[in-house]
């Protein structure tokens, strides 16, 4: 014998509607206290109280309780995707703030950099330049002229023409490597160059420097004056490849090769 397949009100329910049907069976039985009635209802019997239960169902407001339920979990994954795109946002700033951060040091640290060497290279500048040794003077007796007034029988070096205290000044960076008496050349100042040539300044009427300074370009080392074996004031200027007398080169040509105009 074959079995035809219910239709109509005798097909299983789904699982929303048995689960609709079973919450509103239990609100019913606890309505009406009901309870052995229920235990074995006939499939009519069964259908009836169904459609009840639904009709009942659909005024117990048990629906808008599910569609509540639904709303809030909308609710706290807008707030959890919000919560989300907030951290991240907060995230590129920091970054953001932080590249910024590390671009600017960097900035900062270059430029630094840069004003460190441009310096440096001023200094060396200024420490490898050379000036004359009175501002603003000539030379009144030149290098090699000859006559009875120098013991050697010529001039070993240049005057540069001064009054008594005009100031003298280092022709260039060196170290001062001799001061005082020299003889002939009165008060006198020798001061080894940072090419390791010599330079020497003759005559002064006062020394401002002591062995072992170190001395810049156009520094003050004394005063001009007419000490030792001269006719008046003046400065008396060598180059020398030693500090001593006799290794005479020409002035004028070493102030010269230094771009000093002379």
């Amino acid at each position: 014998m074959a079995f035809m397949c219910a239709t109509g009100k005798h097909r299983r329910p789904g699982r929303m509607k048995r689960g609709t049907v079973q919450a509103a069976g239990v609100a019913a039985i606890a309505t009406t206290g009901i309870v052995g009635g229920l235990a074995a209802p006939s499939f009519a019997a069964e259908n009836s109280v169904g459609n009840s239960v639904e009709n009942s169902f659909e005024q117990t407001g048990l629906n808008p309780v599910i569609t509540i339920g639904n709303t809030i979990a909308d609710k706290i994954d807008a707030q959890a995707e919000a919560q989300k795109k907030a951290a991240e946002e907060t995230a590129r700033k920091k970054a953001a703030e932080e590249a910024a951060r590390l671009k600017a040091a960097a900035k900062a640290k270059a430029e630094r950099e840069a004003k460190e060497r441009a310096a440096r290279a001023a200094e060396r500048r200024r420490l490898n330049s050379f000036v004359a040794p009175i501002s603003g003077s000539y030379v009144s007796t030149g290098y090699k002229t000859g006559g009875s007034l120098w013991s050697s029988g010529s001039h070993t070096g240049v005057d540069f023409h001064a009054a008594s205290g005009t100031s003298v000044h280092a022709v260039g960076a060196g170290t001062v490597v001799s001061t005082g008496w020299g003889g002939a050349y009165g008060n006198e100042i020798v001061i080894k160059m940072h090419d390791g040539t010599y330079t020497q300044y003759g005559h002064l009427s006062s020394i401002g420097v002591s062995v072992g300074q170190t001395v810049t370009p156009g520094q003050q080392i004394g005063l001009s004056g007419a000490t030792g074996n001269t006719t008046g004031p003046h400065l008396h200027f060598e180059a020398r490849t030693t500090p001593e007398y006799g290794s005479d080169i020409d002035p004028v040509a070493y102030l010269r090769s230094h771009g000093v105009n002379v």
